[in-house]
Formats: structure tokens, C-alpha cells, sequence
């Protein structure tokens, strides 16, 4: 789309927006009227807030300028797309939800008790998820209609509740024909039409991976990923919503370069026939095999250069995990930039003939690349204001707020981002 008439978009959009500028716009989505206003909660997966310095980004940069922007939302830890995902929809820290990895085990979900983001009999187990209630079930049940273009979990029958609308992920869906799902469904008469959507986009994440956070494939995913939210935008603006929406745009994580000379091998701590790997990567999580708990506590709890482990009762207070049963007994956390692997992993990654992911995420969420993006824009939110830092886990009493829902238990703070609104 020509940059020139994105910056224009956006300058009309935030005009319209001005005229609620003199007047409290309300704190939920309901208006006086009866009438509700959607909220549109999108995440771009991978995107760093310093992102938007790149000037490739028209659409996504017009609205951090007039709406608010986020200096740099904190991930949760581990700071994977799983975990975080179900952090946003329901403010609870991976460690209390249940969906503790990407990757993760649990014996009592027995025969299926390995979760990896590849088997989708496993992804969509509903046992998996259950442990917490995402937004779009706790609207559901308070009432309100929802869709979801694609979010982890929501193609999920959670707690036995799906989304009103929501579709099966597929990569291969084109970032525009996302956006055209969600305008439909925006077109919907009211009573039909969805109070609360979710959009997802992997492209910047997945070009992160591939090439690494400063690569011009992750411009390109910069490029594409604007034009969709610009086509979102446009599609507001005709159907006379662009000031009847509430839009937040967030990210799960950020992104750091790795490369194959920055990688601790567990077999230089441990025997590594001694133990049970459940991951590996930025963060290892493993257990001893029977027998073997001293020896393997003593190799990988002394002091290494590049990766600090702990039990996982002694895991910091501040990464807020370890408590959850598919935590494993022990873990490691390398360096930021650096990997802890073993070295049949390592070979049989690269044995499948595919390039070393130079790019990862995972890390301590107080690693500056962990940052996520976050926007806030519509006539719930104050304009040209800028967000210090703060945890991922604040979002959900924002949302929460917004739709007018009860909130579930959660662990995020609603004073946080209280300030945002008017």
C-alpha cells in the first residue's frame, strides 16, 4: 500500500478520533445508547517495539503517535508464543494457567502427554488449556458475542466454550484475507455482530526466526504486516467505524540473535544419558533419570559461564514459575543470545536439512529484545501518551475493563494502565 496514503489514512483516522478528544469517553464498550463498541485485540507475534525506529511501518508508527504506545511490554516467562498468548486472554502467569511451554509434558494426561506445537491432536486437547479461562469463554458467559481469527487456544473447545466465530489455524491464509474475515464479521447486523475479535499474525516471528531480528526478511515481514493493519484501518474508515472501535495491538515477545558459537552443551555439565530433556534452547527444562538426581543437581547447579539452573523450587521469585507439575525438576537459562542444548539435539536439528534458526526468544523477560509492542487507539483510550514498561500480565484488567466484564482470578494489576483511559 503507498506509504503516502497510509500516512494520510491514519491522519484522518485520528482526526475523527479529536472529536471525542473534549468529552470522557466511556471506560467499557457499552454506550449510553445500549449500543457496544467492538474491541479488537490483534497480535503481531515476534514484534519488538524498536521495530517501529526502522520507518517501515507507516500505519503501525501513525497510530502509536496519536493513541498510546507502550515503551515495552514485559513478556512472561518463559517468553514463548504458547505461554504468553494465554498470559494476554487471561492475565494469569504461565505457571498458573498451565501452558508453561511450547513444548511441555504431563504424565496425567496419559496416552497424549507430550505437547509440542506441531501435533495438533495435542494443541487442541482441551485438557491442556482448561486450567484457566481465556477472554473470549468469560465473555461468552457474560453475555457478549466473539470471533477469533486465529489466537493460540481459540480453535480450542475450553472449558467446553468456543468463540461464536473463530477458524482453524492455517499459516498459508494470507495476512489480507485475515483482515477481510474480521470486516465481515464487523459487518454482521447488531446482536449478530461480535463484541470482542482477536487477529494474529506469525510473519514478523517467523522471519525473526529464519533470519534474525535485523534482516531484511524481518522488513519485509515489517512491510507486510503494516499493509494488513492499514487494510484493517481503510476497512474501519468505510464502514464508518474507525471511531466506534477500540484497537489494541500487542506482541507475545521479542526476538535476539543466536549463532552456533554461543551454545553451552548440557553434555559438558551432565551426563546426558543420565537425564530427561523436556527442552532445550534459550531455556532448558530436564529432569534426572532415577538414580541419578545427585550426581546431575551437582554438574548443572554449579556456577557455568552463560547459563544459571536451579531447582525448580529455586527458580527467582521474580520469573514467577516452577511451581506448575509440567515444570520439570530442573532448569537452565542461558545468557541472552546464547543456547544450552545437547549436542544430539543440536545434530538433529540440523540433520532435517533445515538452516539454524538464528533468531530465538525465550529469554529472562527483563532482556531488553524480549520486549513486545504494544499500541492502544480508540475512543476508550487518551491520545499521544506514552506507556513505561510493564507486564504483559496488566493487559487482561485492561481488556476486562473495556468489554465490561467480571474478571476472572487473575495476577495482573488494573491500576497499571488505569491512566491509559479517559
Amino acid at each position: 500500500m503507498n506509504p503516502s496514503f497510509v500516512r494520510l489514512l491514519v491522519l484522518v483516522l485520528t482526526l475523527s478520533l479529536a472529536g471525542c478528544a473534549d468529552r470522557p469517553a466511556p471506560s467499557s464498550t457499552v454506550q449510553p445508547g445500549g449500543e457496544r463498541l467492538p474491541l479488537i485485540l490483534v497480535s503481531l507475534d515476534g514484534f519488538r517495539p524498536d521495530y517501529l525506529e526502522r520507518g517501515l511501518t507507516p500505519t503501525l508508527s501513525g497510530l502509536a503517535a496519536a493513541g498510546v504506545a507502550g515503551e515495552g511490554m514485559r513478556p512472561a516467562f518463559p517468553s514463548l508464543t504458547f505461554p504468553n498468548h494465554y498470559t494476554l486472554v487471561t492475565g494469569l502467569y504461565p505457571d498458573h494457567h498451565g501452558i508453561v511451554a511450547n513444548r511441555m509434558e504431563d504424565p496425567a494426561l496419559a496416552p497424549k502427554s507430550v505437547f509440542s506445537l506441531g501435533d495438533r491432536d495435542a494443541v487442541e486437547d482441551p485438557r491442556w488449556w482448561n486450567g484457566a479461562t481465556p477472554l473470549w469463554v468469560t465473555a461468552h458467559r457474560q453475555g457478549l458475542r466473539t470471533a477469533t481469527m486465529f489466537w493460540p487456544g481459540s480453535d480450542v473447545a475450553i472449558q467446553g466454550v468456543r468463540p461464536d466465530y473463530w477458524e482453524k489455524f492455517d499459516a498459508s491464509l494470507p495476512p489480507e484475507r485475515r483482515v477481510d474475515k474480521v470486516l465481515e464479521w464487523l459487518d454482521l447486523p447488531v446482536g449478530q455482530r461480535p463484541d470482542f475479535i482477536t487477529l494474529y499474525f506469525e510473519h514478523v516471528d517467523t522471519a525473526g526466526h529464519r533470519f534474525g531480528p535485523q534482516s531484511e526478511g524481518v522488513d519485509q515481514s515489517l512491510r507486510q504486516v503494516d499493509g494488513a493493519l492499514a487494510r484493517l484501518l481503510a476497512g474501519l474508515q468505510q464502514r464508518h467505524l474507525a471511531d466506534r472501535v477500540n484497537l489494541v495491538i500487542v506482541a507475545d515477545h521479542g526476538m535476539t540473535l543466536t549463532a552456533l558459537d554461543r551454545i553451552v552443551f548440557l553434555d559438558d555439565l551432565v551426563d546426558i544419558d543420565t537425564v530427561h530433556v523436556v527442552n532445550s534452547g534459550p531455556e532448558a527444562e530436564l529432569s534426572p533419570l532415577p538414580g541419578h538426581e545427585a550426581a546431575v543437581e551437582a554438574g548443572l547447579l554449579a556456577l557455568h559461564e552463560h547459563v544459571a539452573c536451579w531447582r525448580k523450587e529455586d527458580i527467582p521469585a521474580r520469573l514467577h514459575y516452577g511451581s506448575h507439575p509440567r515444570v520439570p525438576s530442573l532448569l537452565c537459562l542461558a545468557d541472552s543470545g546464547w543456547l544450552v542444548e545437547s549436542r544430539a539435539d543440536l545434530r538433529r536439528e540440523l540433520s532435517k536439512g533445515k538452516p539454524f534458526i538464528v533468531g530465538r526468544h525465550g529469554y529472562d523477560p527483563a532482556v531488553p529484545d524480549m520486549a513486545a509492542l504494544f499500541i492502544a487507539k480508540g475512543p476508550a483510550f487518551r491520545e499521544r501518551l506514552r506507556q513505561p514498561p510493564f507486564d504483559n500480565v496488566d493487559l487482561y484488567p485492561l481488556l476486562t475493563r473495556l468489554l465490561g466484564l467480571v474478571p476472572e482470578p487473575n495476577d495482573g494489576k488494573a491500576e497499571t494502565l488505569a491512566e491509559i483511559l479517559w
